[in-house]
């Protein structure tokens, strides 16, 4: 096995067994600096260190230095919306649907529904916050199970398809109770929220298709249609910041509703590719007090670092994206088709692979640092990127499923031009060094 392969193997196990560089070193007798080479491929263990590997890492000799040709791919997501948002069909479509496509279709069922059927009510509790605490302990305790049990299976590619998740408990809660329990959880809300691969969120049809709401369906569903478009609007603020938010509304009928759900998810998966329509316009810079007053606006801090490739290959970037101190980590890389459409895979990385990769950093770009702005509005997801070098400038970008898709600007966006293809105005060019 070549020292690549073997550091590729050795990265997979270790997250795998939940382990640090520095713990799976210490358990080992060497450095977390010594295992950061292992795996990026700049030196490779000897044979009496590589048995003690495989015994920490829980596998046998021969699993650790010639695994499988075919690798794992788990990606978990979440289906979320307002209440008759028609999420119970969905999970039927889906599973048919990722079936047909070689997927293992796992579902971790909702969690609030599970305990008030079970008698377990919030409004029977003295304490709402108690309540959401204790939801949100056993909703991760069932992700990492099915997390878990994914590793394990023989499928190649697995589906982990959350019935709502973690940040739909912070609609029913106060800042302050969502405060408290992000601390008994001792996590905070960019993990909280960022932990899933992608979000997407069903419209109810309180919202646009009035005459089909019903409280029939649900047992644990109490709410009148003015009360879950409340409840809708609170659950898309809930989720706005993540990386890959994607609402679905009501302005089709409802099969065709299913039929881009499955869309907008297939084009996520890369079946066939991961393919990304993308288009940015220049605009006016915003108004950020009013931009941070919207309940549908969240603030994201991202410094995005350009790496060395050959010459003439396809962008790559490492990305530190969060807020408040708290960030998430990962390493894309892109090859552009056409004007709008780009072939894009993305990855997550650890603190301590961000940190490694920093060293591979390409001298003639300086690392972009910008506050992102995610506003979800007319059923799309804008991310409005300000820049803290341009005083009355700023860059809007959409994410499309299609190239000719309607495109309605936020009020208070004023749109200078659009820049779509415009090299002048890609990051990869604002971040060269003239």
């Amino acid at each position: 096995m070549q020292d690549s392969e073997f550091g590729k193997r050795l990265y997979e196990l270790r997250q795998k067994a939940r382990l640090t560089q520095s713990q799976l070193g210490e358990s080992t007798g060497v450095s977390g600096k010594t295992v950061s080479k292992w795996e990026n491929g700049k030196a490779k263990p000897g044979l009496d260190t590589v048995n003690r590997l495989a015994d920490v890492l829980g596998v046998s000799l021969d699993e650790l230095l010639h695994p499988a040709v075919s690798e794992k791919k788990i990606t978990k997501i979440v289906i979320t919306g307002g209440p008759c948002a028609g999420k119970t069909t969905a999970m039927s479509w889906i599973q048919n649907a990722f079936t047909r496509l070689g997927y293992a279709v796992l579902f971790v069922d909702e969690t609030a529904t599970q305990l008030i059927t079970g008698g377990a009510a919030p409004w029977l509790n003295a304490s709402n916050r108690d309540f959401q605490w204790h939801l949100l302990e056993l909703q991760a305790a069932k992700e990492r199970a099915f997390e878990d049990i994914a590793r394990t299976m023989k499928a190649a590619k697995v589906l982990i398809v959350c019935d709502r998740a973690a940040m739909d408990n912070c609609a029913y809660m106060t800042e302050q109770e969502f405060g408290w329990v992000l601390r008994q959880l001792r996590t905070n809300k960019v993990a909280l929220r960022d932990q899933y691969d992608a979000v997407f969120h069903l419209v109810t049809a309180a919202k646009g298709a009035e005459k089909y709401y019903t409280l029939a369906n649900n047992q644990a569903r109490t709410e009148t249609v003015e009360e879950a478009a409340a409840l809708d609007d609170r659950l898309i603020a809930a989720w706005t910041g993540h990386p890959h938010l994607r609402v679905i509304d009501n302005t089709t009928g409802f099969e065709e509703k299913m039929l881009r759900l499955i869309r907008e998810i297939t084009v996520f998966l890369g079946e066939p590719a991961p393919l990304e329509i993308e288009r940015r316009f220049l605009i006016e810079r915003p108004n950020i007090r009013l931009l941070e007053a919207l309940p549908n606006c969240e603030r994201v801090d991202i410094v995005q670092t350009y790496l060395k490739t050959d010459e003439g290959a396809e962008e790559l970037r490492i990305r530190q994206r969060g807020a408040n101190g708290h960030y998430i980590y990962f390493k894309t890389r892109k090859k552009k088709l056409t004007g709008m459409k780009r072939v894009e895979e993305e990855e997550r990385l650890t603190q301590e692979e961000y940190l490694a990769l920093l060293v591979q950093a390409d001298p003639a770009y300086r690392p972009i640092r910008k506050e992102r702005y995610c506003l979800s509005e007319n059923g799309l997801y804008y991310e409005i990127d300000v820049y803290p070098d341009w005083p009355d400038r700023a860059v809007l970008e959409i994410e499309l499923h299609s190239e000719d898709q309607e495109i309605l600007f936020p009020e208070g966006i004023h749109v200078i031009r659009e820049v779509t293809g415009d090299p002048e105005y890609s990051n990869h060019e604002i971040a060269r060094i003239k």
